[in-house]
């Protein structure tokens, strides 16, 4: 569903891929947030290379999600319209869609995301957001921002790409997100995964099930967190070892399509939840 598969070349859409997903997920009764809009990466070189002026390329903005989100209304429950758009500290990241129309390119990309999807829950979504630091506080003072404009914005998508043995604890990321509950909003583990160095040992598969405990658990704690999606199913497909050398093992299920302990974990932590789903 990003940019450069769906819209490869200006006024061309392609949804033959991202359909069958559609297809497959509404046979085997699942849900579908779409994945995304707005993004510094995967974005077709007509659009970096265009040069194009600051409303022409809103224009061009608009005009994408409008196309792309009519043709997916009413199969998704959310969407990320605006993904990583913040450095590490806090400042905007710089990319065709900043550098051109500046900030102001995120209330556009929400105005035309709920347009094209009247019910959908809309996200912006991020990575190193889990706890209280210059990425997640810029994301609250955008969020506080977006709302005061009126504009609709519900949700905040927490991607979860940790690390064995440093991830947060779960009441830093309690707390953390219950800054954006007091402002209405709710918050989702996006795209969870956690890695490690290889080779894989028992004592790191164990520190891993442990880190997923703590993460699940702040999900599980938090009144606002509605949902949890880890970064594909099994160890064969993660995208971890092309990006991080020498590291990887980061999911549920190893490349054998077997259970993990860190499966375990996460079953036992759900099954000993004590809130019930309040997904709609």
């Amino acid at each position: 569903m990003k940019y450069d598969t769906i819209e490869p070349s200006r006024d061309t859409f392609v949804y033959t891929h991202a359909d069958y997903v559609i297809t497959w997920t509404k046979a085997n009764g699942q849900s579908v947030r779409g994945h995304n809009f707005v993004w510094y990466n995967q974005i077709p070189s007509w659009v970096t290379s265009g040069a194009f002026a600051n409303a022409t390329l809103i224009s061009i903005l608009q005009n994408h999600i409008a196309n792309e989100g009519g043709h997916y209304n009413g199969e998704v429950y959310a969407w990320d319209v605006v993904n990583e758009p913040f450095n590490d500290d806090g400042t905007w990241r710089s990319d065709v869609w900043y550098n051109t129309i500046g900030p102001a390119f995120v209330p556009i990309a929400f105005t035309a995301a709920r347009a094209a999807l009247p019910t959908a829950k809309l996200y912006v979504n991020d990575y190193n957001i889990e706890t209280i630091g210059a990425k997640s506080t810029a994301h609250y003072t955008l969020a506080q921002q977006m709302l005061a404009q009126g504009i609709s914005y519900q949700g905040i998508g927490c991607q979860g790409h940790l690390i064995v043995g440093e991830a947060p604890a779960t009441s830093s990321v309690v707390s953390n997100f219950a800054r954006f509950a007091a402002l209405g909003m709710e918050w989702a583990l996006t795209e969870l995964d956690i890695r490690m160095t290889l080779p894989e040992t028992t004592a790191l598969l164990t520190q891993q099930a442990a880190d997923y405990t703590a993460i699940v658990n702040a999900c599980l704690q938090s009144t606002a967190c509605v949902g949890i999606t880890t970064w594909d199913t099994s160890d064969d497909y993660s995208w971890v070892p092309s990006t991080f050398s020498g590291q990887g093992d980061a999911l549920l299920f190893d490349s054998n399509k077997q259970p993990k302990p860190a499966y375990f974990s996460v079953a036992d932590a759900l099954a000993a939840a004590t809130t019930s789903s309040h997904f709609v």
